[in-house]
């Protein structure tokens, strides 16, 4: 409704003929307009297309609250924020109302004042989407006051008695009605805070202290869970979980061009992007380093090797490369493989091993690196149609490579190895030298990998030699 039309008073919305719907008929009604439109219901959610989203849309059409259960860093939060989407784009509330009362059915002993007192001249205010959505992150230092309310020492020194319920300071929850409620990491809510939720999950009410203040809320509630948290940290209390009308599990990407779509939708970008020439197997090989690091057992996998991972590595990637050009005066910044070995300050971080040992994280790097650009390299070639370039080196050729190299000396060793012009032309058309480098690193370490050549490294620099 555009902006200057809405109606500012009780009596002008009931002459525009307008619907206030319960959050779930809402939140319904949304989805099925935008799957008839053939919209995209939750923007930025890659990988998710046949296996979550689907879920989540029968649970919305269902009215049931949500758990997601998933590891971290699987978009978890980003889906519930998207619900936001969903809502409509403003609806009317009584002005002043602190738990955004429907103007034709106040439930606050305030807002009914009003309305008995000024009718259908009660003013309005219009609330946004965005302000109609509230997120709790479970903490152990969390209160029923926090969520639900409490008595108000101020407006009881103002001379309202305990027993009024005009002396109430409402929690989160009822500041969320007729909205979206989440509670983040649910397990880490302690086990008396949760029983504190089931009104609202059942009942639809809640009730503040022992006074006889019962408020039938509207408010679509969806949380979210780690598997490892049902036995290290917490637990969801059983009658809690019962609440729950679906409880979806999420995943990691199932294909590695979702791994890379989420890498290249949410890397940190810059001013300078456009000096940026990004391969797309030095994309694949960033995703492949997080695929083989799920495989691996040297990994806690109950904890999960987040998307975040291969973000981070991206952007330490593409920093590197970067710093190379802006060191060699260089108009273009591509990555290579040499930079690889600087995303362990990236990727240690963010995984658990299964054993501690001195020194262990740079080397398990080194090793899903390997295994990464070894089985990226053979998607792209067949190692004996290299062989002219074994050969070279056969005949005794060496060449250096390094991550500080500027890339016009890449030049010779295309020139000089037989075979080498042809595979790099393989990977790309573009004659820029620092996309050269790019590709020539890659071929050189594929076929390093393959037992096919020698290398000596020292610090930075790479020797390739048979």
């Amino acid at each position: 409704m555009p902006k200057a039309k809405r109606p500012q008073t009780i009596g002008a919305l009931r002459k525009s003929k307008y619907e206030v719907l319960p959050v779930r008929e809402e939140l319904r009604k949304n989805l099925i307009a935008k799957i008839r439109a053939e919209e995209v219901v939750f923007p930025g959610i890659v990988g998710f297309e046949n296996t979550v989203i689907p879920q989540l849309e029968n649970a919305i059409l269902a009215g049931q609250d949500i758990i997601l259960l998933g590891e971290r860093g699987q978009a978890k939060s980003r889906i519930i924020r998207s619900m936001t989407n969903l809502l409509d784009e403003e609806i009317p509330k009584i002005a002043e109302c602190e738990i955004n009362d429907n103007p034709y059915d106040p439930i606050c002993r305030p807002c009914r004042d009003k309305v008995a007192e000024m009718g259908d001249k009660t003013p309005l205010e219009w609330l946004s989407r965005d302000d109609r959505y509230s997120e709790k992150l479970a903490t152990p230092d969390i209160s029923i006051a926090d969520l639900i309310g409490e008595i108000d020492p101020i407006k009881i020194a103002e001379g309202h008695y305990l027993s009024d319920e005009m002396a109430i300071h409402y929690g989160l929850v009822p500041r969320t009605n007729r909205g979206i409620f989440c509670i983040n990491e649910l397990p880490d809510l302690a086990e008396r805070i949760q029983v504190g939720l089931f009104n609202l999950m059942e009942e639809r009410d809640v009730q503040i202290k022992g006074y006889r203040v019962r408020l039938p809320l509207d408010v679509f509630v969806v949380s979210t869970a780690n598997p490892e948290d049902y036995t290290n940290r917490g637990r969801i209390v059983t009658p809690l979980k019962d609440r729950y009308g679906s409880q979806i599990h999420t995943h990691y990407p199932l294909d590695v061009k979702d791994e890379i779509a989420i890498m290249d939708q949410e890397r940190s970008k810059f001013p300078e992007e456009d000096k940026l020439v990004i391969p797309d197997y030095m994309k694949e090989t960033l995703a492949e380093i997080t695929t083989q690091a799920r495989l691996s057992s040297e990994i806690n996998q109950r904890s999960g090797v987040s998307v975040r991972v291969t973000i981070a590595n991206f952007e330490t990637l593409l920093g590197n490369a970067v710093r190379r050009s802006i060191r060699n005066n260089e108009e273009w910044a591509c990555p290579r493989v040499s930079d690889l070995s600087f995303i362990v300050a990236s990727f240690a971080g963010k995984i658990e091993l299964e054993t501690f040992e001195e020194g262990r994280e740079s080397r398990l790097t080194d090793d899903l690196t390997r295994r990464a650009v070894l089985r990226t390299f053979a998607s792209y070639f067949e190692v004996d149609d290299l062989d002219a370039i074994v050969t070279a080196f056969d005949l005794g050729n060496r060449v250096e490579t390094g991550s500080e190299k500027p890339g016009v000396d890449y030049a010779d060793m295309v020139k000089n190895i037989d075979g080498m012009a042809q595979a790099v032309k393989k990977l790309t058309d573009d004659k820029r030298p620092e996309v050269i480098a790019s590709a020539v690193e890659f071929i050189l370490e594929g076929l390093h990998l393959s037992r096919k050549l020698n290398c000596d490294r020292s610090g930075e620099s790479a020797v390739y030699k048979r």
